[in-house]
């Protein structure tokens, strides 16, 4: 039995090798040619050296079925085939058409640039269809992005000759998605109106027709789960969590629905914080005085980065620039306090790999790059970091600027990204004041603070008003030669009648040069020159002043020292900066004299969305000569520096007196030094931060006086009885008052009102100022 087994399976194998030798012997024959057939554009050699079978190869299935495919996947062309034919190969393809032109249709709400960016197809590239899906789907997520979620794109081919296509984007955008309610679930600590506020996301308004943030995009909201996260954290919720958020669609398809599910936890104060480090040649007693926050306060995660940025600074100076400090946060849940310990260790070197400047659509690049501290291949360095930021939004050229890191190519590199969103940086302002001496008054200015997106600023000034006519045309470049060095010029015509009654008027036109640097981090020179024509128009009127009329030329050389440590130089919360300036008129001119000015601000946050201002400015002017002060080059105080009086309503001023003892106001006289003072506090006044409303409380206050001018009109002249008197008194001035700014969508809006504390009889007083402006 076992025998005849054997045999049998002895004769299947037998059988099975008759059976495969035979096959495996029909396979194998040699190519001795491969013919390509079809193409226009496509080298042959080009279609070869993407197959893999070759001439003298076997006509192996495996080789074809994959040079097929290596072909298609190639983009170049729509269809292939492999045939055989006698002793060799046929290669027949279609090559894909080339696109002509790419069009856009029914677009609106975005530009065909911005489409043309998204896309992958343009003119001249090779069309396919897998590129026209893709592009449809990156500008339908663009489109949704801007909260157009109803959009339909249809892509249409028009056949050109020589195997061309047009290709046109048909596109309806569909209304806008907006958000119809943003919900708060767990929150218990803060109202649903307060989270509102935190957050980038708005609710759909009537008035919100100039804003995009009440349009549903996925990327916001996953933003708005960070800015949660650090509001919480910086109100003592050490640990607090965003559990999920997701947006529903109304059945309309009009609208969505935002909700957040939020985890609060409990309220921490800080515990005790210590300072650990292996680096021995720090001094343990200074780094542990950078702590800003003590036990006992709620804690506020703001705090540990103001600590982590003073220690930087303090470990940087001490030598060394790459020092790695992490903050350990340890929450105690029983005594709901958090201990902080501060870990210094000695980092690895780090250096800039490359800086991104995004989102500048207007400014260049170089505009932005040439105000970091830190280039690519420069040690990385948070400090410097942290100035870059804050004199990138000095510029005062974008609504928000951002600068993060994300790691490098390699572990000891880094990569710098600046985002910034433009804004309007040019303006022009229409002003309408009110005063108890003029009425109305208006004046229209045209600025542009970035040509060209330059950097450059170009002026033209036209003020228009009861009082004043004054003509400017400035421009400045701030990096003179590719230097830090500012270089502008000027041309001006003013004319300013000082007094109705007795039509006094100051004429000056001339040029102006300056040239500026700076002269450390913060500090920074300004030298400059002006050459003026002076003349004053004196028309007596009723007999009682005498002509004061002159035509002189003047010379004025001077500088002007600043140094600003703000922490924001648009709306600053903290710091101070002061300033410091002479001028000198001469020695080959009409006039002589020096002139001193100098000004101080200082700014702290004194509570959660009230900000001190404390400002003071004086200024001094004398003849070095022994002369005295020409009428034109004295100071002339009121308006926007001392809010509550006229332009040049405070201070020294002529008044007659007739027969009867009754007094008649003359012009402004001005004076030869001035002391003024502000305390201002900025105040919440319950509405949200997207209103732009801001309201501040202030008081200025002051002396100003010590004119040369001289009474000349004695009393006995005609009419009978009637004289001049110069009331000079260096009295004390102080005004109260409330001022409310408003950005609008339409430019800049400022209300003012301001009521005596102290003044003479003899001054003039203005209650309301009232401007406007708008932005280009």
């Amino acid at each position: 039995m076992t025998i005849l087994r054997f045999q049998n399976c002895l004769s299947l194998l037998l059988l099975l090798g008759v059976l495969v030798v035979p096959a495996r012997a029909e396979i194998g024959e040699p190519i001795e040619f491969i013919r390509v057939e079809g193409t226009q554009r496509v080298e042959e050699e080009t279609v070869l050296a993407y197959m893999l079978v070759r001439e003298g190869l076997t006509d192996e299935a495996d080789l074809v079925d994959r040079s097929v495919k290596t072909l298609f996947s190639s983009g170049l062309f729509a269809d292939v085939t492999i045939r055989r034919e006698d002793k060799g190969l046929i290669v027949t393809v279609v090559e894909n058409p080339i696109v002509n032109r790419v069009s856009f249709e029914g677009n609106s709400a975005i530009s065909d640039e911005n489409l043309s960016k998204e896309g992958i197809l343009s003119a001249r590239q090779i069309y396919t269809r897998a590129k026209v899906q893709d592009d449809v789907e990156r500008q339908i997520e663009l489109y949704r992005r801007s909260g157009r979620f109803a959009v339909r794109i249809e892509p249409k081919v028009i056949q050109l000759p020589q195997n061309r296509v047009d290709l046109i984007f048909e596109i309806s955008e569909g209304p806008t998605t907006g958000i119809r309610a943003i919900n708060f679930l767990g929150n218990r600590a803060f109202s649903d109106d307060e989270l509102r506020e935190v957050i980038f996301t708005r609710e759909s308004r009537w008035w919100r027709l100039f804003s995009a943030n009440d349009n549903y995009d996925p990327d916001r909201v996953a933003y708005d789960g960070e800015l949660l996260r650090q509001h919480y954290l910086s109100k003592g919720f050490a640990d607090f969590r965003v559990v999920s958020s997701n947006a529903e669609l109304t059945r309309d398809g009009e609208a969505f629905f935002i909700n957040f599910v939020l985890d609060e936890g409990e309220e921490f104060n800080f515990g005790e914080a210590r300072i650990s480090t292996s680096l021995d040649t720090l001094d343990i007693v200074r780094l542990e005085e950078q702590i800003v926050h003590q036990t006992g306060e709620l804690y506020d995660r703001r705090a540990v980065d103001k600590t982590i940025d003073a220690l930087t600074k303090v470990v940087g100076e001490s030598g060394y620039a790459f020092a790695n400090i992490r903050p350990a946060p340890r929450p105690n849940r029983e005594a709901r306090v958090v201990d902080v310990e501060y870990t210094i260790e000695e980092g690895p070197r780090v250096y800039v790999e490359r800086i991104n400047i995004n989102g500048n659509s207007r400014t260049r690049d170089d505009v932005i790059r040439r105000e970091l501290r830190l280039a690519e291949g420069d040690a990385f360095n948070k400090v410097l970091l942290s100035r870059s930021e804050r004199n990138v939004r000095g510029l005062n050229f974008f609504s928000g600027v951002e600068v993060t890191e994300t790691p490098g190519s390699e572990e000891d590199q880094t990569i710098v990204d600046v985002n910034v969103r433009e804004m309007p940086t040019g303006e022009l302002s229409f002003g309408v004041g009110y005063s108890s001496a003029e009425d109305f008054t208006t004046q229209l200015a045209l600025s542009e603070r970035n040509f060209l997106g330059r950097g450059q600023r170009v002026r033209f000034n036209v003020a228009l008003s009861n009082q004043v006519q004054r003509y400017n045309i400035g421009f400045t470049e701030p990096y003179f030669l590719g230097r830090d060095v500012s270089a502008g010029f000027s041309l001006f015509n003013t004319q300013t009648e000082y007094d109705f009654q007795q039509d006094l008027t100051v004429e000056e036109r001339g040029i102006g040069f300056s040239l500026g640097f700076p002269l450390s981090e913060d500090g920074r020179l300004s030298l400059f020159a002006n050459f003026v024509n002076d003349e004053l128009i004196d028309t007596p009127n009723l007999g009682t002043s005498s002509d004061r009329s002159y035509n002189l030329d003047k010379q004025e050389f001077g500088y002007y020292y600043s140094i600003d440590k703000r922490d924001d130089f648009v709306n600053p919360t903290d710091g101070w900066n002061v300033s410091f300036g002479q001028d000198i008129a001469g020695p080959s001119g009409d006039v002589s004299y020096l002139r001193t000015r100098a000004s101080a601000n200082f700014f702290e946050e004194i509570a959660e969305g009230w900000v001190l201002h404390l400002r003071g400015t004086m200024g001094i002017i004398n003849d070095y000569k022994g002369g005295s002060i020409r009428y034109s080059d004295r100071f002339f105080r009121g308006g926007r520096d001392f809010r509550g009086f006229e332009r040049g309503g405070v201070g020294p001023r002529e008044v007659f007196l007739n027969s009867n003892g009754e007094e008649t106001y003359g012009s402004s006289l001005g004076a030869n030094r001035y002391f003024i003072g502000t305390t201002q506090v900025s105040l919440p006044i319950g509405t949200s931060k997207e209103s732009g409303i801001r309201a501040n409380l202030f008081v200025d206050f002051g002396l100003l006086g010590e004119t040369d001018e001289l009474s000349s009109t004695p009393c006995t002249t005609n009419p009978p009885g009637s004289c001049e008197v110069i009331e000079d008194e260096m009295a004390f001035r102080a005004t109260t008052g409330l001022s409310f700014a408003w950005s609008s969508p339409f430019g800049p809006v400022r209300f003012d009102f301001a009521e005596p504390l102290a003044k003479e009889d003899y001054d003039e007083t203005r209650f309301f100022r009232f401007t406007i402006g708008t932005s280009f």
